[in-house]
């Protein structure tokens, strides 16, 4: 489920591709992917272009040219494969840029719940994202103090609600708050200044980590590690996890570490 630290990773993986490389073909094998634009715009809009250094907003990648931008969004179960010339298309490869030192840009996705956009301009970039709030990966201390004040909701839903935070989904969500021993139907506007200490310093120390390796690693040490084995139980304390619907996900934290009330 690719969320900031796996979108950083694609976004590596399409500048160390691409950036500064022209697009010699583009072949759709997909045409459920693309919004806004069919399979023969797409290649007289981007065949001859040339990459600029790609960007990230959260869970978007944004790929400009010397024309439009290629606005990609990886959903559940989305990803971006750099293959060199010759290697077999991945299984769920839905569309393909081969540049013009013969590498194969691939973008691949089983469950086809986002995909890929093209934009004009800025503001046509600003549409098609939407509303976003600060990248989570940019907000100091006072900025989250900022996104969290007067929010109603859980501390939870307030995470991953792109609006208000943008990259944080389900993983990093639990992730932070187990870190931060907050419980995550704690009001988000309610927590004292020592929660919001903690969960800054949780938030800044889990995606640095996640950044480096490209995703929300699965370690023993980390909640990540735990939540999906069949008897899961906290590697901090070792007490059962509890799991229940948040925010409309399924959501997993610690009673013991992360009582009732934060």
């Amino acid at each position: 489920m690719p969320e900031l630290p796996d979108v950083e990773g694609f976004r590596r993986t399409l500048a160390s591709c691409a950036q500064g490389r022209r697009v010699a073909h583009v072949e759709v094998s997909d045409a459920g992917v693309l919004h806004g634009v069919t399979p023969g715009r797409l290649r007289r809009e981007l065949e001859g272009r040339r990459f600029a250094a790609p960007r990230r907003h959260g869970k978007w990648l944004i790929a400009p040219t010397d024309g439009p931008a290629l606005l990609l969004h990886f959903g559940m179960t989305g990803r971006l494969v750099c293959a060199e010339d010759g290697a077999p298309p991945g299984r769920f490869e839905r569309v393909a840029l081969t540049l013009d030192d013969g590498h194969r840009l691939g973008y691949e996705d089983q469950r086809k719940l986002r995909g890929i956009w093209l934009a004009a301009t800025d503001a046509d970039t600003d549409r098609v994202l939407g509303p976003q709030g600060p990248d989570a990966l940019t907000l100091d201390r006072p900025g989250l103090d900022a996104r969290l004040a007067d929010r109603r909701g859980s501390v939870k839903a307030t995470l991953i609600d792109q609006s208000v935070v943008a990259g944080l989904g389900n993983l990093l969500g639990d992730e932070i708050l187990w870190r931060a021993r907050i419980h995550p139907r704690h009001r988000a506007g309610a927590l004292d200044p020592d929660a919001r200490r903690r969960l800054h310093t949780a938030m800044r120390q889990v995606l640095r980590t996640s950044v480096r390796v490209g995703e929300v690693p699965a370690r023993s040490g980390w909640l990540t590690g735990h939540r999906d084995d069949p008897d899961p139980h906290c590697p901090r304390c070792g007490r059962p996890l509890r799991r229940g619907r948040i925010a409309g996900r399924t959501s997993t934290w610690c009673p013991h570490c992360q009582p009732d009330g934060g």
